[in-house]
């Protein structure tokens, strides 16, 4: 079995090439304790959605969603990109993504 290894980025940074896509990498900026804190509610909302769509729970879907849309702004994921965001902005984009996502119950 391999060992596991990060992913291929682009020469900029900016982007992480997995299975021969590109998807925006994660906002290099954010400490490592925090980026660690939103991947656990990232990938909390991931399972909640499959929980979901299994019990065809249409509600609990589109809450949980909303958690997975949350997470990947706060990592800069998605949203503005963090490469064209002032450093005070990318700390607030994160800042908000987490206390929102530790203020909200998980299922």
């Amino acid at each position: 079995m391999e060992a596991h290894r990060s992913p291929e980025t682009t020469p900029d940074g900016h982007f992480v090439v997995i299975g021969g896509r590109r998807w925006r990498a994660t906002d290099p900026s954010i400490p490592e304790e925090i980026a660690a804190r939103l991947r656990r509610h990232l990938m909390s909302a991931r399972r909640a959605v499959r929980s979901a769509t299994t019990a065809g729970d249409a509600a609990a879907e589109k809450a949980a969603r909303a958690r997975v849309q949350q997470a990947k702004v706060a990592l800069g994921e998605r949203g503005t990109p963090w490469w064209d965001q002032q450093e005070d902005e990318r700390r607030r984009r994160w800042e908000l993504g987490l206390a929102g996502l530790d203020s909200e119950p998980r299922s």
